[in-house]
């Protein structure tokens, strides 16, 4: 099945296809903010582990430099078109580069471009639908709770414990929506964070 382009661009997506859910190695670390996303995925790096950065950082960086409007406190609606798009790209690419099961970890996915849509009540077309339902991570997600003690605020991020929690929630209803199995990764110091995410795909 083809799909058309999701922003008029001249180039055409190859075909998306559904992937077997149980033997997808693609799988998503995702939460709130200020949860220890970051440190948990530079750990798993650090064990061999094949991991893919998330998106909104660099898009904010890049939308910065040419004054463009895809920026949240600019155009929602635009920065959750790239942010998506971004994100579909990027689990794209590394179904592409990937070689055999070995396992890939998605710092969020182009699901919690859905979920800021969601939180920010901006429509979801049913093209975004059709990629959301037909291009599938692991059906094992797993997400970090909010974590009072390592939240703190910098220049770039702003955290606010209630923003927080009502995140955490809106994410879990936007994958529980996509039938995705939400795995709740334990309040822990980073590397034993790391080997109960490693343990967890031995069990499958």
């Amino acid at each position: 099945m083809k799909i058309k382009p999701i922003f008029n661009r001249s180039k055409q997506r190859r075909p998306l296809f559904k992937i077997p859910k149980d033997s997808a190695p693609y799988y998503v670390i995702t939460g709130g903010p200020g949860v220890g996303k970051t440190s948990l995925l530079g750990a798993l790096e650090k064990k061999g582990c094949r991991v893919v950065p998330e998106v909104s950082q660099k898009l904010v960086q890049e939308q910065q430099a040419i004054d463009g409007d895809g920026l949240p406190w600019k155009n929602k609606t635009r920065y959750r078109d790239l942010l998506f798009e971004r994100s579909l790209e990027r689990f794209e690419n590394a179904m592409d580069e990937q070689q055999g099961n070995t396992p890939v970890f998605f710092d969020r996915g182009f699901l919690d471009a859905l979920c800021y849509a969601r939180i920010s009540g901006i429509p979801i077309g049913n093209t975004m639908k059709i990629c959301a339902e037909t291009c599938r991570y692991n059906d094992h997600v797993f997400i970090l709770p909010p974590w009072k003690e390592i939240m703190r605020t910098d220049g770039q991020q702003r955290l606010d414990w209630n923003e927080a929690v009502f995140t955490y929630n809106k994410i879990i209803q936007t994958y529980r929506g996509y039938q995705y199995d939400l795995v709740e990764v334990p309040k822990v110091p980073v590397g034993e964070r790391a080997d109960f995410i490693l343990d967890h795909l031995k069990g499958r």
